[in-house]
């Protein structure tokens, strides 16, 4: 064959997802395993040696456990045996001015302090770099999933039952006919940028000069007194952290909006973090921009958007990626139902009406957050004697107010929702989003409580794949629920709960989705039937 040649296939993919970072491998995971055959294009040939996100959250870590990649995640990364602290320093080697003590992996995995978690999955500190491989390889395993790297999108054409992505590979060109398509191809989305979306919101909040080194010498100041991040604030605020627990060191610095980055010099940047010079070596550099930006849609017709390719924020937190692997799993079982023949295409229609007011939730909270920790800091903290103490203990009284919820962010695990969705009865008005805020109690839109049941399993352990009907209180009769289900084709499992959480889970009923958050609650319903068709997008909620 010819350098341009174009080969026309006439198989139809179910989905085609364009990207392979952690939204859409997340995305074609969930959907292989619901049986939806998937075609994953990512145009880069090798995985970017930039480590990027370094967490992954409580909520995202609950998802990998349905998907069965929990434990491979958690035991990547960081050693087991090293905390997850943050601690605050004028510099790596200068006074400390406060800490935040978080568990290592090999506390979590080993259960200590279990009884008391608001999830059977505490959030995990991994650099993307060491995500995305465990994702991949389990991507690889799965029937029906392909992935094809060096293959970049070209080109869509819409139709009204399937799309023509025009794919290029090593100079040959080809056109793929899926029945849906995601973008999850990033900052830069080609899908996006093809649909003619724009981001809005604000395109600067911050510059940062991110240097990644290999250093042992690094290592072993920061053995002294082990963490994953050390915050320090010499010329500038920056954030050391620990890649592998070894030698690899991420080193952010950020500047005003307004500064010229391109001078600074990394090999000064990263002295003024330490407080001396250290033996290193630079891997890469990369100068960027932190904004707060949200796609005006997340799709059109057949073709959608998740991860950056729909939302950007400043990174105080890995929130961005996290926020990605919540849209892949909300489209995921969507695409999953329709595709499946037992919801109708309309059900599509949510996933923007869900998971665009989270985005700019998410991303007015993180603005706020990034206000609050790059605000400026007195110098006198870099002061011998009294005076530099009482500098120091001014500002830890500042950082204990404001940062232990930036790094125990279980608002933005649990505390999220799709209450106003068409897809759910009876959620009513509701209190924005905020980082640190959740309620342990079952409600319409929200997350369903973890609690632990007997061997170690959560509750969410015992969720059917699709639709579940929890019930509280064995006396009542579900058969309505389960003809009304058969009649419908709607997959229901119904699963019988222990009342030992009123409190928790406060309704004989309670209907949760594919996704893990609530449909509906109750005692009775009259008309079962009418319940499901709107939950899956047949018709408007009833009225109560």
């Amino acid at each position: 064959m010819s350098a341009h040649d174009t080969i026309d296939e006439e198989e139809r993919t179910g989905v085609l997802v364009v990207g392979a970072g952690p939204a859409g491998l997340t995305l074609a995971i969930d959907l292989a395993m619901r049986g939806v055959p998937c075609h994953v294009v990512e145009a880069t040939a090798e995985r970017p040696l930039n480590p990027r996100c370094n967490t992954t959250s409580a909520r995202s870590m609950e998802i990998f456990r349905r998907l069965g990649i929990a434990g491979d995640i958690r035991r990547a990364g960081l050693p087991e045996d090293r905390p997850t602290s943050v601690h605050y320093r004028t510099t790596l080697l200068g006074e400390e001015i406060f800490r935040i003590d978080l568990p290592s992996s090999g506390e979590v995995l080993s259960g200590a302090g279990k009884e008391d978690w608001p999830t059977p999955e505490p959030q995990h500190r991994i650099s993307q770099l060491h995500l995305e491989p465990v994702l991949e390889r389990h991507a690889r395993s799965l029937p029906g999933l392909t992935i094809e790297r060096g293959t970049r999108l070209t080109g869509l054409r819409r139709h009204e039952d399937h799309v023509e992505a025009v794919v290029e590979s090593g100079g040959t060109t080809r056109t793929l006919r899926p029945a849906y398509v995601v973008g999850c191809d990033g900052a830069h989305s080609t899908v996006r940028r093809g649909l003619g979306i724009r981001y809005e919101g604000v395109d600067a909040l911050q510059k940062f000069v991110t240097t990644f080194v290999r250093s042992r010498a690094l290592g072993a100041i920061a053995d002294r007194d082990p963490a994953w991040t050390y915050w320090t604030y010499g010329r500038r605020t920056a954030s050391l952290i620990a890649v592998d627990g070894e030698e690899l060191w991420l080193n952010h610095v950020a500047f005003p909006p307004d500064h010229d980055t391109e001078d600074e010099d990394p090999e000064r940047l990263l002295r003024e973090t330490v407080g001396a010079d250290v033996e290193h070596d630079v891997l890469g550099v990369v100068r960027w921009t932190g904004r707060r930006l949200v796609a005006r849609r997340y799709g059109e017709g057949r073709v959608f958007l998740a991860g950056d390719a729909a939302h950007l924020w400043i990174p105080v937190g890995g929130f961005g990626m996290n926020a990605g692997i919540q849209d892949a799993v909300t489209l995921g079982w969507m695409l999953a139902a329709v595709l499946h023949g037992w919801a109708p295409p309309a059900l599509l229609d949510a996933y923007q009406l869900e998971r665009k007011p989270v985005g700019e939730q998410f991303a007015d909270a993180v603005r706020a957050a990034a206000r609050t920790s790059f605000a400026d800091v007195s110098p006198d903290i870099h002061l011998p004697g009294p005076e530099g103490e009482a500098a120091r203990a001014e500002f830890a009284g500042r950082l204990a107010r404001n940062e232990p919820h930036r790094y125990s962010p279980d608002g933005f695990s649990f505390g999220y929702h799709y209450a106003h969705s068409p897809l759910v009865v009876g959620g009513g008005e509701q209190a924005a989003i905020t980082m640190g805020d959740h309620t342990e109690r079952a409600r319409p839109g929200f997350r369903l409580p973890h609690a632990w049941l007997d061997e170690g399993r959560s509750v969410l352990d015992a969720l059917g794949p699709d639709f579940t009907l929890l019930r509280t209180d064995p006396d009542t009769d579900v058969t309505p629920w389960t003809d009304a289900a058969a009649a419908l084709g709607v997959p229901l499992t119904v699963v019988d709960l222990p009342a030992r959480w009123p409190e928790r889970y406060p309704a004989a009923l309670l209907l949760v989705r594919p996704d893990q958050h609530v449909a509906w609650t109750g005692e009775a319903h009259p008309r079962p039937e009418e319940l499901l068709h709107t939950v899956t997008g047949r018709l408007a909620a009833p009225r109560q």
